[in-house]
């Protein structure tokens, strides 16, 4: 809903000019800080969306790394009983590659779940509010 349609006409044939410019840029200034405050809650929600996916980004690579280090020489050691150890460290570094590539996806899914960092919701609000100024001026 729009801010605009929430003033009621408080307009009468004995009020002055300055009365009613004074009434509409007070509405004007609690229209903006309204809006303001609309773009503040959306890019804190859109904020937390792109902390997540960053959270997740970050837990890929640092799950990358423990894995590394806590199975490569076992995973190796075991398959160079039937390989040769250079055949052993390609196939456990491919299955680690993997699992990093995955939780990457799920980090970047969470990333565009959030959208473009403009407050859209807010912007759209603006718009409507001046379509419905501009509507009433030409009344």
């Amino acid at each position: 809903m729009s801010a605009v349609g929430r003033y009621p006409d408080h307009g009468s044939p004995d009020e002055s000019v300055g009365d009613l410019v004074s009434r509409a840029s007070q509405q004007i200034s609690e229209l903006v800080r309204e809006e303001m405050q609309l773009a503040r809650a959306e890019m804190t929600e859109k904020g937390k969306r792109f902390g997540v996916g960053g959270g997740l980004f970050g837990g890929a690579g640092l799950v990358g790394i423990l894995a590394a280090q806590a199975f490569v020489a076992a995973v190796i050691a075991a398959l160079a009983l039937l390989l040769p150890v250079w055949a052993s460290a390609l196939i456990t570094a491919a299955l680690l590659a993997a699992v990093a590539a995955g939780m990457a996806a799920a980090g970047k899914k969470q990333i565009a779940k959030a959208g473009t960092p403009a407050p859209e919701q807010a912007i759209d609000s603006v718009k409507a509010d001046l379509a419905e100024i501009k509507e009433a001026t030409h009344r």
